[in-house]
């Protein structure tokens, strides 16, 4: 009950943010005792809100806090799922593991799950993801498609696109995609994407996706042997940004293409991932668990699996690698 006040409260300074807002006036829109809103008020300012306080006038909000909370995070969210339910902790363990609790306990389609610190933040093939404290993004989300579990690997794709697009509208910086799950920026990460499934035989009962975003780490904040290949936005814009505001962006870009894909497919996801890609067209090296493969990238199929052509014109499908760009 408390939370939903709270959702109901923060909601009132989202839709009228140039405004005050009485005590009467948010006990009204929320539908609790003017006692009740000071609670809530007093409970904001704990998480590190700032909030004006005018006689006569009421309530607003004037800034938010550094730490990423999840009300920061629901103040002026304009999704319709993707987000509204968010649990936010100081320290996991892996939000990836937090949020398989949360699938287990019945969470619902568009929960969240961030932290401010991983101690055992993870990528493709458990490798270690570099995520210290109250500089990146280190979020799960929920999803719960009544698809096959086949499709699982196109959620992947859709949610690098959703990144790059934020990223773009939050910075005017045009990142690239490097198959099948980072982000770079003059070729360096930004971004990791891990996705994890829980199915049956024929059906996806939860997708979990793990979003990584170096967001405002300095050069020295990154071990030595990482500073080659790692970035984050801060570095790259030249400034920090507001993280609780790069998640909304993310939330509602994410939202919107899972459901053109539910409602139109795959296809329109693939024309879009593939005019960020870094490979198409040019040569690569994909390192399987098999062995590797030497080629020119054609592209993605409606599947998304990668496609490369060898020196004798043989199409290799490629369903999970580590790529390699020839100089």
């Amino acid at each position: 009950m408390q939370s939903e006040l709270r959702k109901k409260l923060l909601d009132a300074f989202s839709n009228n943010q140039e405004e005050f807002l009485s005590g009467q006036a948010l006990a009204d829109l929320v539908g609790c005792s003017r006692t009740a809103v000071w609670k809530h008020i007093e409970e904001l300012r704990k998480e590190g809100f700032e909030l004006e306080a005018v006689r006569r006038k009421g309530y607003k909000i004037i800034k938010t806090p550094e730490r990423v909370t999840a009300d920061e995070i629901r103040l002026g969210l304009k999704t319709e799922f993707m987000g509204r339910h968010i649990h936010s902790e100081d320290v996991v363990d892996s939000t990836q593991k937090v949020a398989q609790r949360h699938v287990f306990e019945g969470a619902p389609e568009g929960t969240v799950l961030i932290a401010e610190e991983q101690l055992s933040g993870r990528g493709r093939m458990d490798r270690k993801w570099h995520s210290p404290k109250y500089t990146g993004i280190w979020m799960s989300v929920i999803l719960r498609p009544n698809l096959p579990p086949a499709k699982a690997p196109q959620l992947t794709l859709i949610t690098a696109v959703a990144v790059v697009q934020a990223i773009e509208e939050m910075t005017g910086l045009t990142p690239e995609i490097k198959w099948p799950n980072d982000i770079l920026l003059n070729g360096k990460k930004v971004t990791g994407i891990l996705t994890e499934m829980q199915a049956d035989a024929d059906r996806i009962q939860a997708i979990i996706i793990g979003i990584g975003i170096n967001v405002n780490q300095q050069e020295e904040d990154y071990p030595e042997e990482l500073q080659p290949i790692a970035t984050s936005l801060a570095i790259e814009y030249g400034k920090k940004l507001e993280r609780a505001e790069l998640i909304k962006v993310l939330l509602v870009k994410l939202e919107k293409l899972y459901s053109i894909y539910l409602d139109q497919g795959f296809y329109p996801i693939k024309l879009l991932w593939e005019s960020y890609a870094i490979s198409i067209g040019k040569n690569i090296t994909a390192r399987t668990i098999t062995g590797s493969i030497s080629g020119r990238a054609l592209g993605i199929t409606d599947d998304g699996v990668l496609m490369i052509e060898d020196s004798n014109g043989t199409i290799h499908h490629v369903y999970s690698a580590d790529i390699e760009l020839e100089k």
